[in-house]
């Protein structure tokens, strides 16, 4: 009897499960036992040995799994890329400001110190009590929590703790601490907790002073000494841009890179191709790997609602402009919008003022997305944009059955 259906059969289902594991760590990199990921954390463990080597030898990043959860520690490509906050969960995504995320940090310090049960306001009292250090008051920081907006803003790093999955809610809710009605009570999940952190080297063996140098030393390899490491420590980070990045642009990289990059081109995008489903397209400009099932992705485009709504018509806008278009310029361009949009729109998204708003939600968005830069002269479209340019109407005539062929945005 002849196996070789049967062994197919198998590869592929292997194959498709190694494929969703993968995908599942990419969009969600601490995986739990419980709850909506769970399958695709049964799946990780499964095949964490295989998902282990490959992203070792391809991104520098490791896996960590046990029985309560799945850990792929992530390192970014880009280290001063600042368009993919940490948002509260609950309050129209509301970006994390500096102060959350000194907060976040003096949190998790207190739950590190702390038992396996904490109420909200005895963490509130640890924090203030750490923010009390002078380092952090000479850097300007200073938490009392005494005033609304304070309360708020741990109300958020909590929020995004339970996200997480490093508390788990006991009792009372975050809304009453805020209010000063009441507390609330939460489990805390060490394994989670001590899972949290990624990075090469503790924090307290960083000794540089600036901010930029401090996340470097985070994250540093081993001495680059040879070819061999350097021609590793160059795929790693090249496919780590191509896995995370919405675009990878040309102009962006060393020399070096970009001869590594054009040499390995087809190796590195067929690696990746293969494990998640990442299709690349290239273009003179640059790489994007795109998803076919439009899943691995935190910023959509286009998006419903108002605010995608005005992100799809200025990107129309900023794709037929040669220069940098200031946010007043677009601010009024919003206006002319509301005027023949207005009535498709929320109704507060018509009120006069709103257009500083909608304008920076949408080019926070843009940015996000590898569409557009900021400038000194404004807001400046990068090449991907040109896939939302409008062109030129073309007119069929009675009985044509196909549209001429069009030409391309951007050179393919």
């Amino acid at each position: 009897m002849n196996s070789t259906p049967l062994a197919e059969v198998l590869d592929g289902q292997h194959a498709a499960d190694l494929r969703k594991a993968a995908r599942a760590l990419l969009k969600q990199p601490l995986l739990l036992a419980r709850g909506r990921y769970a399958d695709e954390f049964r799946l990780v463990r499964r095949h964490a040995s295989e998902l282990r080597e490959w992203f070792d030898r391809n991104t520098g990043w490791s896996l960590q799994t046990d029985a309560e959860a799945a850990r792929l520690r992530k390192i970014p490509g880009v280290l001063s890329d600042p368009t993919h906050p940490a948002r509260d969960a609950t309050r129209a995504a509301a970006p994390f400001t500096r102060r959350r995320y000194v907060l976040l940090c003096l949190a998790l310090a207190a739950l590190e110190r702390g038992e396996a049960q904490i109420a909200l306001g005895r963490l509130a009292d640890q924090v203030v009590l750490d923010a009390a250090d002078p380092h952090l008051a000479r850097a300007g920081i200073q938490f009392t929590l005494d005033r609304r907006d304070e309360r708020l803003d741990l109300a958020a790093v909590v929020r995004l703790l339970l996200s997480l999955g490093v508390l788990r809610r006991v009792a009372g809710d975050e809304e009453a601490y805020v209010s000063g009605a009441g507390d609330a009570l939460y489990d805390v999940e060490r394994r989670v907790l001590a899972g949290l952190l990624a990075a090469r080297r503790g924090p307290s063996t960083v000794h540089a002073e600036a901010f930029a140098d401090r996340l470097a030393e985070l994250v540093s390899e081993t001495a680059l000494d040879s070819d061999e490491l350097r021609f590793r420590a160059m795929r790693r980070s090249l496919t780590r841009r191509l896995l995370d990045d919405p675009v990878l642009y040309y102009d962006e990289l060393t020399d070096a890179e970009l001869g590594y990059l054009t040499r390995q081109r087809g190796f590195l995008t067929a690696r990746i191709t293969e494990l998640t489903g990442l299709v690349p397209e290239v273009r003179a400009e640059g790489i994007a790997m795109v998803d076919p099932d439009d899943d691995l992705t935190d910023v959509r485009m286009p998006e419903q609602g108002t605010h995608g709504h005005v992100t799809l018509l200025l990107a129309e806008y900023l794709a037929a402009s040669d220069a940098p278009l200031t946010t007043h310029q677009l601010g009024l361009r919003v206006r002319e919008l509301a005027a023949e949009h207005g009535g498709f729109w929320a109704k507060s998204a018509r009120d006069p003022g709103m257009e500083a708003e909608l304008v920076e939600q949408a080019v926070a968005r843009l940015a996000a997305l590898g569409l557009v830069s900021r400038t000194a002269h404004g807001v400046a479209p990068r090449p991907a944009l040109a896939r939302y340019a409008v062109g030129e109407a073309v007119v069929l005539e009675p009985g044509t059955s196909r549209m001429p062929a069009q030409r391309k945005a951007s050179k393919p």
